[in-house]
This record gives structure tokens, C-alpha cells and sequence, in this order.
């Protein structure tokens, strides 16, 4: 007779083997048929007394009785996960006598990127023995989730739109959350500026004219950010929009306006009961802001399906004159 569980301890449970949790049999108190050890599954849930109900990679659902059948957990293989920031670079050049010169001179993007091999190689060379296995998440010292998701993390170089960009590549074990990102983030900025950034900067490349060069993946720029390989380089298309236009609510009738970059809509004091007249007032009104159909089109598009769809573009759009008075709604 298996004991049962308190209420605390199944939600316990529940919390530390979510659905989609992998799970390697390694044995299960079952005298008729139980499933073999070794047998890979995946969590599906565990119900009100306990039981783990699994769907097992041969095809069988029998569930396992935690605390009595013995498992543990199969880690998903990390991922790759890079976080992008610029890179900038000054160069000591040799006078005619062939002396250093006292003054640095700041290095073009185009004079960056020609020195993209020798800058990857002192970026791995600076790389100390401790950070053989985790790279900078060795100095880490915090026991949460980020130390337990992010198993590596290395600074390196790549090239991108004609720029070389300093990048932190991850290895991440499952998906971080945003507050998790932000912890991260703010850990690889401080390296990047103060700790192991700040060894770096101060170690001498050599350039192809003899001179020296010394590389910053920090810089005091007010622009200066670290980003998601999205949020660096995915399509802005919002970028140019008004700061708001007014449109229709199809199924309504009623007037309404359109933020950029915010979800949704906002009522409007100027809403009627017509809604030809609300049509009427949208164009009255996006005319008096300067709001082009393209634009107020994108903006519709924008407030339903996200910023950084195509549609949130009013290049993808033309018009006709037919249309331009009254002829898009909002639904």
C-alpha cells in the first residue's frame, strides 16, 4: 500500500516535473508489466494523488509512482544563444621614424572587419584556464536558475552587415525567461565593461601596417546595448510610422486610435453612432496628422499581429485613389 501524498508535496512535484519534463526509466515497482528499465518518456502530468502519467518513446502509458519507481531526469542538449554588442576598436599607427604614436586613432567598422581573424583569436586567447568548461559563467557565483540554464557563455566576434560585432555565445539548456535574459544580460555587460572585458581591452592586436590595435566589447555610448540576435537584427518595421492614427472598428462602427508599438486600441472621445461618420472623422483626422492609408494600414496591422511583422510595414502596401477616403476598417 503506497502512502499518499500531502496537497504541499504534490505541487512540489508538479514544480520540479512540468510537463514535457524527459524522464529515463531506471526501474519501476510494477510485478505484471512493467515498462523496462532504460525506457525514455515524457511528463505529461501528475494528477491529484500523485501519479506521474507519461507517454513512454515505446508507446506505452503506464505512470509512475514517485517515491516507489526509480527515474531521473534526461537534461535537453544546450542550445546556442547569441547575445550581440558593438565592437569598437582604437589603432596606435607608427610614425615615419617607425615609433608608436602617443594618440590612438578610432578604428572604422570597415577597419574593424578586416582584422575579424586576428580579433577572434586574441578573444579566445584571453580566455583563462578556469573558463575551460564554462567560459565567464565560471565566475558566476549565484545559485539560480540562470547558473543552472547556462551552462557556458565565451566572448567572440562576428561579422554582420558589414560590421563586426562583439557576441557572448551561450549554451543554454531549455528556454530562459525574460526576467532570467535580463539577469543575463546584465551579467555578460558587466564582464563585458569591468571584468573580463576590461583585461581584454588593454591586450595589444598587432594590425596589418605594423601598428597596435586594442579592442572594446564595452563602450561609455549611451547606445551601447547587448541584444538578442532579434532584437539586433530582426526587420524594424514600425521604424517611420506616426506616433498614432485613428481607424474603424469593423464590427462596431466605432472610432478608434492606433498607438505605434502598443497592442490593441484606444477608445475615442470623438467616437459617434454613425459609423459613416466615424469613417469620415478617421480621415478628417489622419489627414490633419499627416497619416498616409499605407501608414494607417501598417498601423492596423501593427496593433493585431505585432511590430515586427511585414504588415506593421507601409511599404507593402499601395493604395488605391478609390480607397484612400473611408475605404480601410479596423476588425
Amino acid at each position: 500500500m503506497f502512502k499518499s501524498m500531502s496537497r504541499g508535496e504534490i505541487e512540489y512535484y508538479r514544480k520540479q516535473y512540468p510537463a514535457g519534463t524527459r524522464i529515463k526509466l531506471n526501474a519501476m515497482d510494477d510485478p505484471y508489466n512493467p515498462v523496462p528499465p532504460g525506457t525514455l518518456g515524457t511528463v505529461q502530468r501528475i494528477d491529484d494523488v500523485g501519479n506521474m502519467h507519461m507517454q513512454w518513446d515505446n508507446g506505452r502509458t503506464l505512470a509512475l509512482v514517485i517515491g516507489h519507481d526509480s527515474f531521473s531526469i534526461v537534461q535537453p542538449e544546450p542550445t546556442t544563444m547569441k547575445l550581440y554588442m558593438p565592437l569598437t576598436a582604437d589603432a596606435y599607427e607608427r610614425n615615419e621614424w617607425g615609433d608608436m604614436e602617443n594618440e590612438p586613432t578610432p578604428m572604422t567598422d570597415r577597419e574593424i572587419l578586416s582584422h575579424e581573424d586576428s580579433i577572434i583569436a586574441a578573444l579566445v586567447k584571453n580566455r583563462m584556464p578556469e573558463e575551460s568548461e564554462r567560459g565567464i559563467m565560471h565566475w558566476y557565483h549565484e545559485n539560480d536558475s540562470v547558473d543552472k540554464k547556462v551552462k557556458s557563455c565565451v566572448f567572440t566576434a562576428e561579422a554582420r552587415n558589414g560590421k563586426l560585432w562583439g557576441v557572448a555565445e551561450c549554451r543554454v539548456v531549455g528556454e530562459l525567461t525574460a526576467s532570467e535574459l535580463d539577469t543575463l544580460k546584465e551579467y555578460i555587460s558587466g564582464q563585458a565593461s569591468d571584468g573580463w572585458g576590461e583585461g581584454f581591452e588593454q591586450r595589444e592586436i598587432e594590425t596589418h601596417d605594423g601598428g597596435e590595435m586594442y579592442v572594446h566589447l564595452w563602450n561609455f555610448d549611451d547606445t551601447w546595448s547587448i541584444l538578442t540576435e532579434s532584437e539586433r537584427f530582426a526587420p524594424k518595421y514600425a521604424e517611420g510610422l506616426p506616433e498614432m492614427c485613428y481607424s474603424v472598428q469593423e464590427s462596431t462602427g466605432d472610432l478608434i486610435v492606433i498607438k505605434r508599438g502598443e497592442a490593441g486600441y484606444y477608445d475615442c472621445t470623438y467616437n459617434t453612432d454613425d459609423k459613416q461618420k466615424n469613417v469620415e472623422l478617421a480621415d478628417y483626422n489622419n489627414a490633419k496628422l499627416g497619416v498616409t492609408p499605407e501608414q494607417r494600414k501598417a498601423m492596423e496591422i501593427g496593433s493585431l499581429c505585432g511590430w515586427d511583422v511585414p504588415g506593421a510595414d507601409p511599404a507593402n502596401y499601395h493604395v488605391a485613389p478609390c480607397q484612400q477616403k473611408g475605404g480601410m476598417t479596423f476588425g
